[in-house]
Parts: C-alpha cells; sequence; structure tokens
C-alpha cells in the first residue's frame, strides 16, 4: 500500500538499485536511520548481505522500486542504467509522484537524455540528477556531497533522505547541471592523482623521502587532505579499491566526450596512459596504481 503524502515526506521509503560499493553504504544509512529499504543489485548475493542487515531484497528491479516514494539509481554506467530502467521495467513500475534520483556517474549527455525520456513517457515519475562526490569512506560515513539538480518540488522528498547518506548537498538548477559539475570535478581529482603519482616517482628517482614530502606539504599552502591520504596508500602498498582506477577511467573518459581533446590534452594524456594500467590488470585497484608504469614501481619506500 502507497504511504501517505505526510509519511512519505517525514520516512520516504527509499529502493536502491545497485549495491555495490557506493550502494550499499548508501543503503546501509538509511537501514541505521530507520527507513525502510529495498534493494537490488544484478549480483544477487550484494542484496543478500543488505538484506540481513534488515533491507528488502528483489529479484527484479521493477518489483525494488515498486512502493518507493525514492529510488537511487547507483551502477556502472549509462549502458547499465538504461538496461535497467527501459529493458528491465523499472520506469514503469515506479509509483504515481516517486521521486527518481540517479546519482551515478553517468555523463551530461545520458543524464539529459534520461530526464527528457521521463518526462515523455512517465512525467507522473521527478527524475533528479545527483551524482555525488566522495569515495568509499565517505560513503560509508554518510559524508557524500550530494551535486542535486532537478525539479524544485523534489527537494523536499529528497532533504531527509540526502541528510542521511550526504554531509552537504549543493542545488545546482535543472537536471544536467549536477553532471557538468561532477566531471569538472573528477577531472581536478585526475589531475590531483596523477600528480601525486609523478610527483611520488620523481621523490623516488631523485631520492627524496616520503616522510620529507609528507612533512614539507603538512600545514603549507600544498597541503590536500586526500594527497596526504593517498600518499599513505602507496607507502602502504594498499591497493584496496576506495576508488577503482577503472571507475577514474570511465569519468575521464566521460570529461573527455564533452569537452573534447582540444580543451583537455593533459587529461587526455592521462586517460591514455590510466587505460594502459587498466588494460595491464590495475582496473580493479585504487586509484593509487597510477604510480605503476612511472620509472621504479614500487609502492612502498
Amino acid at each position: 500500500m502507497a504511504s501517505t503524502t505526510a509519511d512519505r515526506a517525514a520516512r520516504p521509503r527509499v529502493a536502491v538499485v545497485g549495491t555495490g560499493t557506493m550502494g550499499s553504504a548508501m543503503a546501509r544509512n538509511l537501514l541505521r536511520a530507520g527507513l525502510v529499504v529495498d534493494v537490488w543489485d544484478r549480483t544477487p548475493a550484494a542484496a543478500a548481505q543488505l538484506a540481513a542487515a534488515g533491507a528488502a531484497a528483489h529479484d527484479r528491479p521493477g518489483e525494488a522500486v515498486a512502493y518507493a516514494d525514492v529510488v537511487i539509481t547507483m551502477l556502472a554506467d549509462a549502458a547499465a542504467v538504461r538496461s535497467v530502467a527501459i529493458d528491465q521495467d523499472m520506469l514503469d513500475a515506479l509509483q504515481r509522484g516517486a521521486i527518481w534520483a540517479q546519482m551515478a556517474t553517468i555523463g551530461v549527455q545520458a543524464t539529459e537524455q534520461l530526464a527528457h525520456m521521463v518526462a515523455d513517457t512517465s512525467p507522473e515519475v521527478r527524475f533528479v540528477d545527483a551524482p555525488v562526490s566522495g569515495t568509499r569512506q565517505p560513503a560509508e560515513a554518510g559524508q557524500l556531497l550530494i551535486l542535486a539538480s532537478g525539479p524544485e518540488v523534489a527537494r523536499a522528498l529528497l532533504e531527509p533522505v540526502f541528510g542521511i547518506i550526504g554531509s552537504r548537498t549543493l542545488w545546482l538548477g535543472e537536471a544536467g547541471a549536477g553532471s557538468r559539475l561532477k566531471l569538472v570535478l573528477n577531472t581536478w581529482l585526475a589531475f590531483l592523482m596523477e600528480g601525486i603519482a609523478e610527483s611520488v616517482a620523481l621523490a623516488d628517482r631523485l631520492g627524496v623521502g616520503h616522510e620529507a614530502l609528507r612533512e614539507a606539504l603538512r600545514g603549507g599552502p600544498l597541503e590536500a587532505p586526500v594527497a596526504l591520504a593517498k600518499l599513505a596508500k602507496m607507502d602502504a602498498g594498499d591497493e584496496s579499491a576506495d576508488f577503482a582506477l577503472r571507475w577514474a577511467v570511465k569519468d575521464v573518459d566521460l570529461a573527455l566526450a564533452e569537452g573534447g581533446r582540444q580543451t583537455l590534452p593533459v587529461a587526455d594524456t592521462i586517460g591514455r596512459r590510466w587505460h594502459q594500467l587498466v588494460e595491464a590488470g590495475s582496473g580493479q585497484a585504487d586509484v593509487v596504481a597510477a604510480r605503476h608504469g612511472l620509472g621504479q614501481d614500487a609502492m612502498t619506500r
């Protein structure tokens, strides 16, 4: 039975479609907050783990979203989102007045196509483009930055959900604006990660100790928490994926598709090198694997 308007505003029922690293963290935080959560994943074992934590796991995405007030999709790429939403009938199963928060990074063109499709075929559903900035640890801590764009009327119902899974939400205008900013942020991150990797490679070549590098950075204008955290992962030889290199490559490709090589010549070079690392088997590793292939290849010093 569908929830009343008052119930929906206070405690919306949420479906999380795609329960990988990010989606599962979101679902767990929603469960801890006491919300009713439905989940679906193409890998049943992933959804089963959340069922053990109190979620309702479903065999098909349409079943997972049928009674949801808010549907979060956190899938691998645009093709996966379209497959689930259209080919597997998720969109058709959404109840009248439901909000679809598309939170994966799928690019501007794909996002705008989905927004137009929803407006044309399911006008009773509100589509919100809401990619997130943050990796595994911020997701687990409910500290993601949410880059939301879409109809103003959706904000009230999404506020309690976004307040659980994120520390801050930026509302940016019409659907597509969130994805635009996300590509800019991801390009910034790619430059930062390649810069860290190459600076560490140069330090290794020159015999500069990493502790000296850290001390020089701490408290100064060049200090960046994410840079020091990634340097620590390199030193520990820890390639467990907070943000896998293959997803970083996907994001660089999306930025290049929108901006072009003339706008992003350095990003193009980074993307080409990172593609080689993925093809060599480093795709599942954390983005610190960008250190590979740069002279001395040891991850520790």
